[in-house]
């Protein structure tokens, strides 16, 4: 099987979870560290699969690494090729595809409630699954792009996921790691502290619980990773 490509936009942000998942399933993978000035690749053929992690830019930035990613998406999908985002990466698919990324009515930051549509894409997707707690981290949001189909929501970002055929965008975060978790939160501390509030969790709000709602999010992440690995090319 060709490999998966991962896309790491910032040197905190990797694949986590999703790096675990593919390694339990003797998957191949290969990092892109778009953050260390690695090319992007200008074929989607060499792979059987896009994924797409978060970062603290938009998608809307003019980086001139994001012109060629948004050109690598849209290849992918007419391709047919499978594409997955997380955060930045699902608003990256949804730019790529034709929707807006704006900036969102409020900033989204730690674990909350996502509901699953009552939809079949969703049930495709979600299986049993109605709701969980994701992990979240974002200030700006992605519109739906055409013909897809939305299958979660949370009280504070109307799209918290769409997918459009094999193809699954993601605003939360299914991927994390304790590790991940504190060094976002060591990272980004004044943020929280900051903007603290319905939305917004403290630090010590995030670390209760930690390993167990961990635990139980890469379960939710396995379940979606399970579905997507299906439709990878050979």
């Amino acid at each position: 099987m060709k490999p998966v490509v991962i896309f790491r936009h910032s040197p905190t942000e990797g694949p986590g979870y999703f790096a675990t998942f593919l390694d339990a399933h003797l998957i191949p993978w290969r990092l892109v560290k778009i953050d260390a000035g690695e090319e992007v690749p200008a074929n989607a053929g060499e792979f059987s699969g896009l994924v797409f992690m978060g970062g603290p830019m938009s998608a809307n930035d003019d980086l001139p690494w994001i012109a060629r990613v948004l050109r690598l998406i849209s290849h992918a999908v007419e391709a047919d090729i499978p594409v997955l985002g997380h955060c930045l990466g699902g608003q990256l698919m949804a730019k790529a595809l034709g929707a807006e990324v704006v900036r969102n009515p409020v900033k989204e930051i730690g674990w909350g409630a996502v509901a699953v549509e009552d939809n079949a894409p969703a049930r495709e997707w979600f299986g049993e699954i109605r709701e969980f707690s994701g992990f979240h981290w974002h200030g700006e949001t992605f519109a739906l792009p055409q013909k897809a189909t939305r299958i979660a929501e949370s009280p504070y970002c109307a799209n918290q996921a769409f997918v459009l055929g094999k193809h699954l965008g993601m605003q939360c975060h299914v991927e994390m790691t304790p590790e991940l978790i504190r060094s976002w939160c060591e990272d980004w501390e004044k943020e929280l502290v900051a903007k603290a509030g319905p939305s917004v969790q403290t630090p010590q709000q995030i670390f209760e619980g930690l390993e167990e709602r961990v635990r139980t999010l890469n379960q939710i992440g396995a379940t979606l990773y399970a579905r997507w690995i299906e439709g990878l090319r050979p």
